[in-house]
């Protein structure tokens, strides 16, 4: 009931505040009653052509009539300028009249290709008003494959110059005088760019614009008006503005579209001001725009008319989208909003006079109602298409009548789902409270009243539709039912909600997969370790030659690529751990393979959302270990190499063949029986045309029976023309029985492309000769793809850091397992978090909790 509060403070406040306004509203004619509501009905099915918010074909030729749009509404144009230039004529424009008079502007989309696409504003270059090119036809440096320039239509607009420019030298030329003043258009410059056209498989586009139309006047907002308040003028085109309340529309085709030069009326009946009830349509306006309980106006509409349209059929196209009536009050043209009313006057038996006679009928005939009524709207979400609107139908009208009578009523003006079903809600009412009646009234009493108000009778409310007069001033008066409750809507459902439909795809077609897209992840391992995979989603094609989608992708920042395919396109999806990194954003693309093979493109690249996540799987912590291993078993094989050789095989390892050198050595030597001591000290250089070499060895041993000990210490400097070399090794040797220890430090320095700068090594060993334990550390330099690093490995049971403090365990690594009594850490990096005794997992991949009882 909140509407009526609204809506009938706003009438009564114009009928009934004692202004000037409510005086001239009291008096004139009613033209068109409330039977129109059924009239309506039957007239439309005779109507030339429907009359809707929507201009779906291209027009052609000269014979064209000139049209116009009231509110906004989606157009193809009349086509009236073609040209083509540049190499292979790959650049073309067309002019499109969109409408005649000042409009408003384009919405900020169009439709091609039975798709909406958005529209994207860029700086104007001429004379037009507005310039933009079209989303997913903007190359990656900013051109625009489909550039539009709109011209609004005002008086005295410039010229397209830039067609003049491009045509000059053609044979259809676009003349420095083609200003079109006074028509609003459109030029549509197309360049024919593979990417967008012949490579996607699309020809010249059949573009739908969304017009925001004429510029309109109304007469509240002009100061000079009686009534009204504001800037606008009726003689001044560039104050009006742009609106969809149908009332305005009412008015504005009433007092017509004239032309720039001559004034000629094109579109409309050319009324002036003083022709025009404005009383009445100042109530209209005020309801139109009055906010129903939903939040929207209560009525607004939009329409394309021509100079060759029926006045009579257009005026109520408006009048329907207000749920009223035309009015004609001595010569003054109105109009009677869809809206309760306030009363003016209660009819008595005292006010009718008992000699005349009078015609009542409270009820109509079945045959003049309907009990069932259906219709359309223009959908917006269904790209301007008509949509049904929920029929409207009382079971206990249709029992009443004693069978369904079911008929039908479009509102193709109406784009607002809400407000047409309101629209049907309430003509479906006005046919069912149908009383008629023929009723003469005292002269006092009529006198009062006139056309358009309400009075009550017979504890009814009527509508005045006829006042009549004879000659001797006898006053009779035509009446229809007619009931707040028609505008209530509190009992009115939402209109429908229309799903856009979607865009048309012919599998056959397809040169690529639709709507794909590229995410990080993780592929779960054992023990909570994870590595870092790029999930690929996209569209299952319904295409059986489609054989596989085809990835490529890329670290962000670089340009290295990499590929993976699919073989099962109908899966919608593929993860990949190919050359995928932790850490790092990637950026990938797709296409397809087909058998028989045919054109293909690729995907726009897309990129992940977040860097990939950090590879905590054993396979990184695998690879560092091979590493260590690996080393730790050449310095194994260097001590089998400097500590297993016999004395005299390490002296007769140099050579002076070929080179210039020398060489000092001495001995002292001590045996009796099987007891040997011995000590060898060799100091050797030498050069060649390729080779320096410095060396210094000293052999300590001592031997008895099956005990013996040796020490080697080598220390070496060599040099060539690639590499230098410096480098210090002590190797102890001990063995009793069969029972051994060895040891080997060594030192090292190298100057070369690659490989190791410097190491130190420590390397232990004892045992048998079935079996032994090794244990060692090494610390070194070195350079991998050209960048220097630092390494140190220990390889041992047990690996101990203390502090030497008794109040604070040690850190340890013992059996494979890391032991810390007490952690400080800023961020943990894991996969899973699990209790000792198993009783608590977290799952930081998945983002799961488990507690166990």
């Amino acid at each position: 009931m909140a509407i009526f509060t609204s809506i009938a403070t706003a009438i009564a406040g114009a009928l009934f505040g004692g202004s000037a306004l409510a005086a001239s509203l009291i008096g004139g004619a009613l033209a068109f009653g409330a039977k129109l509501a059924i009239g309506k009905l039957t007239q439309q099915k005779q109507q030339k052509r429907k009359y809707t918010a929507v201009q779906g074909e291209i027009q052609f030729g000269g014979d064209v009539p000139v049209g116009t749009l009231y509110g906004v509404g989606k157009t193809k144009g009349q086509r009236t300028f073609y040209a083509k230039w540049d190499k292979g004529n790959k650049r073309n424009a067309e002019v499109f009249i969109l409408a005649n008079g000042w409009c408003d502007g384009l919405e900020p989309y169009v439709y091609m290709y039975g798709e909406k696409y958005n529209l994207v504003a860029q700086a104007t270059i001429g004379n037009e008003v507005a310039r933009y090119g079209v989303q997913g036809f903007i190359d990656g440096d900013g051109n625009s494959a489909i550039s539009i320039r709109f011209y609004d239509g005002r008086p005295g607009q410039g010229v397209d110059q830039r067609l003049v420019d491009v045509t000059a030298t053609l044979g259809n030329k676009w003349k420095a005088t083609s200003k079109l003043s006074g028509m609003c258009y459109v030029v549509v410059e197309r360049y024919y760019h593979l990417e967008f056209f012949r490579d996607a498989g699309k020809g010249k586009p059949d573009i739908d614009f969304v017009l925001r139309g004429l510029r309109e006047y109304d007469p509240r907002k002009d100061s000079t008006v009686a009534g009204g308040s504001g800037t606008q003028r009726l003689n001044t085109p560039s104050t009006w503005v742009h609106t969809k309340n149908p009332a305005v529309h009412r008015l504005n085709y009433q007092l017509g579209l004239r032309a720039l030069v001559s004034g000629r009326t094109l579109i409309g009946e050319g009324k002036s001001l003083g022709q025009i009830d404005l009383a009445t349509y100042f109530v209209a306006m005020n309801v139109c725009d009055t906010l129903r309980s939903n939040g929207k106006k209560t009525y607004e509409c939009s329409l394309f008319v021509s100079g060759d349209d029926d006045h009579t059929e257009v005026l109520k196209q408006f009048d329907d989208a207000m749920a009223g009536y035309g009015l004609n009050r001595r010569g003054l043209s109105g109009v009677i909003p869809g809206a309760p009313q306030i009363p003016v006057k209660d009819l008595t038996a005292a006010d009718i006079p008992i000699d005349r006679a009078k015609d009542v009928q409270f009820r109509p005939s079945a045959f003049e109602r309907f009990n069932h009524l259906s219709g359309q709207f223009t959908s917006i979400e269904s790209m301007w298409n008509p949509e049904s609107l929920k029929p409207v139908y009382v079971n206990a009208d249709i029992a009443a009548d004693g069978r369904n009578r079911q008929t039908s009523i479009d509102f193709l003006q109406v784009t607002d789902p809400d407000i047409a079903q309101y629209l049907l809600n309430i003509r479906y009412r006005q046919n069912r409270v149908g009383g008629k009646a023929t009723v003469p009234v005292s002269r006092r009493f009529g006198l009062a009243v006139q056309e358009g108000e309400w009075i009550t009778w017979r504890g009814k409310s009527w509508l005045i539709s006829e006042w009549r007069a004879d000659e001797r001033l006898r006053i009779t008066l035509v009446l229809s039912e007619t009931s707040a409750e028609i505008y209530d809507d509190d009992g009115i459902e939402p209109g429908p909600i229309v799903v856009p439909p979607t865009p048309p795809i012919n599998p056959s077609l397809l040169s690529t997969v639709q709507n794909f897209n590229v995410a990080v992840g993780m592929i779960n391992g054992a023990q909570g370790y994870d590595t870092p995979a790029l999930l690929f989603t996209w569209t299952p094609p319904d295409d059986p030659t489609i054989t596989a989608v085809r990835f490529v992708y890329q670290i962000e920042g670089t340009m290295e690529l990499f590929e993976d395919q699919c073989t099962s396109p109908e899966d919608g999806s593929f993860r990949t751990t190919k050359n995928v990194v932790s850490g790092k954003v990637y950026n990938a693309r797709a296409t397809i393979t087909t058998v028989p093979d045919r054109l293909r493109t690729f995907t726009p690249w897309m990129t992940t959302a977040q860097p990939t996540g950090l590879q905590t799987l054993l396979t990184g912590l695998q690879q560092l270990q091979d590493d260590a291993l690996s080393r730790f078993k050449e310095l194994q094989q260097e001590m089998d190499d400097y500590l297993r050789p016999t004395v005299q095989q390490i002296l007769d390892a140099f050579s002076l063949e070929g080179a210039v050198g020398q060489v000092q050595r001495q001995e002292l030597r001590a045996e009796l029986g099987n007891a040997l001591a011995q000590i060898i000290e060799e100091r050797r250089v030498r050069v060649s045309e390729t080779e320096a070499l410095a060396q210094s060895i000293t052999i300590l041993t001592a031997s008895i029976a099956t005990t013996a000990a040796r020490v080697i210490s080598e220390e070496t400097a060599r040099a060539n023309a690639d590499s230098a070399l410096a480098s210090s090794i002590t190797g102890v040797s001990a063995d009793v029985n069969g029972r051994f220890a060895e040891g080997l430090v060594k030192f090292e320095a190298v100057s070369a492309p690659t490989g190791v700068d410097a190491r130190f090594s420590v390397m232990l060993r004892a045992g048998t000769s079935e079996s032994f334990k090794v244990s060692g550390f090494f610390v070194e330099l070195y350079t991998e793809a050209g960048v220097q690093k630092s390494r140190m490995a220990v390889q041992a049971d047990q690996f101990l850091v203390t502090s030497g403090n008794s109040r604070h365990y040690p850190l340890v690594f013992e059996n494979g397992e890391l032991k810390l009594a007490v952690a400080n850490i800023g961020t943990v990096n894991a996969g899973l978090l699990q209790s000792l005794n198993g009783k608590m997992k977290i799952d930081l991949n998945n983002g799961t909790i488990e507690i166990f009882s």
